[in-house]
């Protein structure tokens, strides 16, 4: 239970850095300096100020300088980070692969909330994510749909194709609908996760991202050219995907 624990506290700590990423790559800051620092008053916080929740909670959600209001989107991202590195090493078990899901998840965070935000998803992690999928991916990582067996080279290349080819195909012929960022995002998806969890990924994004835009419809009567991030839903597919692709594979196959 000890190393649960403890992975919670790295992932906490990971998702302080990953709300600087959040805020300062899609405005081309830098994600080293300055140090961290009140949005309102642009006073540098103080390092006992800046543990990852308990302080947001001793604080009672405000600066200690200027009083001002600290978005909960700070807690929140380190939580879900925190919850994600738990669910990684419950899921899998220690292994040289444990540190990519970790970083893995943490760019699914990233790009979720920028996407949310600026509905672009940054060159910056998934350029890098692209090679660095096909290495793991060759040589690492387990196929999500057979948990004990490697992906492998051969999987690893086609799932990269299958996820930048696909979404291609789909932003062309839906004539801007979707941009490129999507299209880099599922092909370092299918390098890291082979082409099986393209597919799931995409039905389990689409799926959610239809409920979701059926509600925007509904609840505050968007239209259906409304735009709305895929990213998130991307992101959710690949997570679901990733954590219980094994399961869902089986669950259909004894249908």
């Amino acid at each position: 239970m000890f190393i649960y624990i403890i992975s919670f506290i790295f992932g906490s700590l990971i998702g302080s850095f990953l709300n600087v990423c959040i805020y300062r790559m899609p405005r081309n800051l830098s994600i080293i300096t300055p140090s961290s620092r009140c949005p309102s008053c642009n006073i540098p916080i103080n390092p006992y100020d800046n543990i990852p929740i308990l302080s947001y909670i001793l604080l009672g959600g405000k600066c200690r300088i200027c009083k001002a209001k600290i978005s909960f989107r700070y807690p929140l991202v380190e939580f879900l980070n925190a919850s994600l590195y738990f669910l990684v090493l419950w899921r899998f078990g220690l292994g040289w692969h444990i540190p990519v899901y970790f970083v893995f998840c943490s760019a699914l965070v990233v790009i979720t909330f920028i996407d949310l935000d600026f509905q672009i998803i940054p060159d910056r992690i998934t350029l890098p994510g692209i090679p660095i999928g096909l290495v793991a991916g060759s040589l690492l990582m387990p196929d999500p749909f057979l948990r004990y067996s490697l992906l492998g080279f051969k999987a690893s290349i086609i799932g990269f194709l299958a996820g930048g080819s696909l979404f291609y195909v789909i932003a062309f012929l839906s004539k801007g609908g979707m941009g490129g960022g999507d299209i880099k995002m599922m092909a370092m998806v299918g390098a890291l996760m082979g082409w099986k969890s393209v597919l799931s990924t995409t039905f389990f994004g689409s799926l959610a991202g239809s409920v979701f835009g059926i509600f925007l419809m509904i609840s505050r009567g968007k239209g259906r050219k409304t735009k709305i991030p895929f990213g998130p839903f991307l992101a959710l597919g690949t997570l679901i995907t990733l954590f219980y692709g094994q399961e869902i594979l089986l669950w259909y196959l004894r249908r």
